[in-house]
């Protein structure tokens, strides 16, 4: 019995994506016919679809669907979610974690919708600083919290592998919104996705 990995992907994308890799392998002077690169297009193709089907996902929905009434005001934090995402000026990925806090104000949400938010932009062609402001708005749009706060780590191949060729280079960028605004409850967050538990 041979293995099959089945995926659902629109064949019409596909086969258009395809044509242009194909094309793109010759122009860079390899032959797409060869052995190793005949199933190439194929499967940058449904790579680069997987890569930004955040495009075709609602993430205030997605936050909805989870949404519940609680009468809590504390801070809620979600530290280390990890996110891949692509750059939209070279196309190549960059990677790293997201911290997400929010205050409620009358209504809570699945922890998991919270890295789901964070996967939906994230596989879109993105910038950094986009990409932290708009996990800040969804979440701003769908719980109206007290408070948001986002901060996002990543490492960019586009600096890592061409360019300055810098490898140990981290790039952080911040979002805050309502308490999170005042330094105590600015403060307060810093602190607690900086420390490790034991």
């Amino acid at each position: 019995m041979s293995y099959e990995r089945k995926e659902t992907y629109n064949e019409e994308d596909i086969n258009k994506l395809k044509e242009n890799y194909k094309s793109i392998i010759e122009t860079l002077g390899e032959d797409p016919q060869r052995e190793g690169l005949i199933k190439t297009p194929e499967r940058i193709a449904k790579a680069m679809l997987f890569n930004v089907q955040g495009y075709k996902q609602d993430a205030v929905a997605i936050l909805n669907s989870a949404k519940f009434h609680e009468d809590i005001s504390e801070m809620i934090i979600v530290k280390d979610i990890e996110l891949y995402s692509m750059c939209e000026h070279h196309m190549l990925p960059f990677f790293g974690k997201a911290h997400i806090a929010y205050i409620p104000n009358g209504y809570i949400t699945g922890l998991s919708k919270l890295a789901r938010v964070v996967d939906v932009f994230s596989h879109r062609l993105q910038v950094q600083e986009r990409l932290t402001t708009q996990i800040l708005g969804a979440i701003k749009e769908a719980l109206n919290p007290l408070g948001v706060a986002v901060v996002i780590e990543a490492k960019h191949l586009c600096m890592m592998m061409r360019g300055v060729q810098k490898q140990n280079s981290v790039t952080t960028t911040s979002a805050f919104d309502g308490e999170f605004m005042k330094n105590p409850t600015r403060s307060e967050f810093l602190k607690l996705i900086s420390t490790k538990l034991d």
